[in-house]
């Protein structure tokens, strides 16, 4: 269909059946011959993914947020998140790792990362932080390439200290990473991602969760400061923002594509979470990025070298 936006297997290639374990490592450069620097909105929706840049500058989007950065910078985009950038291909590289969501499931028990929510943080390559980043990036680059005994096994230990290096870097706090609150609040948002379209209920989210409404708003609350209808409700207005973003399709499409079936009442609903009508905010979001990439964008985080 016209406007829909592309999930891809890896960058340029249909989607095809993964195997649990599956990884793969290439530099972004290696496929410039099918974006020369340009990569439109994409997703991987079967794929997490990693991108690690030693080198260049240019603007890196995820969802509805610009990001500016210059090397070394580093992003990590759960599956099914929008993406893409835009980089001078002669002087700019990164790495990208692609783990396959069922390898995530085992990775996410040894990370303090939060394995939902899509984060990218700039620094400086004289911090000893983002050297032990590029140290990691290089290893496992390297053991992707030797096909050596027990590779599975390693490639995994090494992403899952990239991705606690990432959280590091961003100042994440890991100690509430592996809570029982956070636990049940990963596992609503996996839940309303799945069936936000079709209007389950807070109860049937409940029984589905085999937990308590007390317990599942507590979780709610603790991990995204918001009641369990708020997060639907964000989660509805994240997918309508894409789709007015990256697609021509109409109100009444979207209306329906994220379960509420009338077009006014999805005016009403944005206008109300927004400030501002559908049709006015994605003439505002288009109108900026004809004037500009970077307009209005939000910088990624740089980090000082001697940031804590």
């Amino acid at each position: 269909m016209a406007g829909v936006i592309p999930s891809f297997f890896v960058y340029g290639e249909p989607e095809q059946p993964l195997e649990p374990g599956f990884f793969h490592v290439e530099t972004v450069m290696a496929r410039r011959g099918l974006h020369q620097g340009q990569v439109k909105a994409h997703k991987h929706d079967q794929l997490a993914q990693v991108t690690y840049w030693f080198r260049g500058c240019g603007t890196y989007f995820i969802e509805d947020k610009v990001l500016d950065f210059s090397a070394p910078a580093v992003s990590f985009v759960p599956s099914g998140i929008v993406h893409g950038f835009s980089v001078e291909p002669l002087e700019s590289d990164a790495f990208v790792i692609s783990i396959a969501d069922g390898l995530m499931l085992s990775i996410r028990e040894r990370t303090v990362l939060p394995p939902d929510a899509p984060i990218m943080v700039a620094g400086s390559s004289d911090d000893r932080q983002w050297q032990r980043l590029a140290q990691l990036m290089e290893m496992i680059a390297n053991e992707y390439g030797t096909g050596a005994f027990a590779t599975q096994s390693m490639m995994a230990s090494l992403a899952s200290a990239i991705l606690t290096q990432i959280a590091r870097l961003a100042s994440l706090a890991p100690s509430s990473a592996h809570s029982r609150d956070s636990m049940l609040a990963t596992q609503l948002r996996q839940m309303i991602d799945a069936h936000f379209r079709e209007n389950w209920s807070i109860g049937r989210y409940t029984d589905a969760l085999a937990t308590t409404p007390h317990l599942l708003a507590k979780a709610s609350n603790t991990a995204f400061g918001m009641q369990v209808k708020e997060l639907i409700n964000e989660r509805r207005l994240l997918e309508a923002k894409r789709l007015l973003l990256f697609t021509v399709r109409s109100l009444e499409d979207i209306a329906y594509e994220i379960g509420l079936r009338d077009a006014a009442y999805f005016s009403r609903f944005f206008r109300l979470r927004t400030g501002m009508a559908p049709r006015d905010w994605r003439r505002s979001k288009l109108a900026d990025a004809v004037a500009s990439p970077a307009t209005g964008s939000m910088r990624a985080e740089r980090r000082r070298p001697d940031a804590k």
